[in-house]
């Protein structure tokens, strides 16, 4: 069995503008080598808010040398970047952005549920670029929740569905820059279920609701992350009750990471150009 090498509590939360109450789960600061590529997740909600028509969010902001990943799970989000490209993601839609050289963002909840108020529930990936790709042309791909496959687990033990990499044959939409498996698991309390990952790659789960034991072993809660040994390939997960949890797998980058807020690049003065980049106003511009 795949040997479990931590179970990691999230610390408490911080706003982010404000629209999103987030709690990091894990950051390249405290697990970098251990779960490249993968560099941060924080988890936004669940969280309720009133109607308003003040659009609560985070205004314009930078990103350099990685990816975002943010997976709706209730509510909405409406986002913009200096591509000239947008679009609102709700329940189920997953926006994967590539910042590679340089690209400007802003997130707010959208128009519509601002106005009815509600719960907002989702999470975003820091995704990280190998050295060759940090520079690459920004861009994103807005993934439907339709888009997705949902792969029903034997004994109806619950469900798959697979963003990026692939399961039981079934190819995850998001194209990626390395090698990786990008999971979200529906599990069924009681329900045993077996995972086989690559060998070699760093394996995490992300417990976003309820509790699972792990090789009949380990017990995760929400808002806990679990970390694996990158050897062997099986471990088995059972859910105590219904339980809605991500699984990370990917190649790990074997290069320095080097990081500046929402710069991650490999050395210092790679970051010095970025901050010089950015105010320097050649990351582009969004005009209102």
């Amino acid at each position: 069995m795949k040997k479990v090498l931590g179970v990691y509590s999230a610390p408490r939360g911080h706003w982010v503008g404000d629209g999103f109450p987030v709690r990091s789960l894990f950051s390249y600061q405290s697990h970098g080598k251990q779960l490249s590529p993968f560099l941060l997740l924080d988890r936004a909600g669940p969280a309720e808010f009133t109607p308003t028509e003040h659009l609560r969010g985070v205004g314009q902001h930078p990103h350099r040398g990685f990816e975002t990943v943010t997976i709706v799970y209730q509510g909405e989000v409406a986002h913009r970047d200096s591509t000239g490209r947008g679009g609102v993601i709700g329940p189920g839609d997953v926006q994967w952005m590539t910042a590679g050289g340089g690209i400007l963002h802003e997130e707010f909840h959208s128009e519509a549920f601002a106005r009815r108020g509600g719960t907002l529930d989702m999470v975003q990936l820091w995704v990280n670029l190998p050295a060759r790709d940090k520079m690459t042309e920004p861009g994103y791909q807005a993934i439907r929740d339709a888009e997705i496959p949902r792969i029903a687990l034997p004994d109806d033990a619950g469900a798959v569905r697979v963003i990026a990499g692939e399961f039981a044959g079934h190819a995850g939409p998001a194209r990626t820059f390395s090698p990786m498996h990008v999971w979200d698991l529906q599990l069924r309390g009681g329900a045993l279920s077996e995972w086989n990952v690559p060998t070699g790659w760093n394996t995490s789960l992300v417990v976003l609701k309820g509790t699972v034991e792990i090789n009949g072993a380990t017990l995760a809660r929400e808002a806990q992350l679990v970390v694996f040994d990158p050897a062997e390939r099986v471990f088995t997960l059972e859910a105590a009750g219904d339980a809605s949890v991500l699984l990370l797998s990917g190649e790990p980058i074997d290069e320095p990471i080097v990081g500046y807020g929402p710069f991650v690049m490999n050395d210092e003065a790679q970051i010095a150009q970025a901050i010089d980049d950015f105010n320097s106003g050649r990351f582009g511009r969004m005009d209102h």
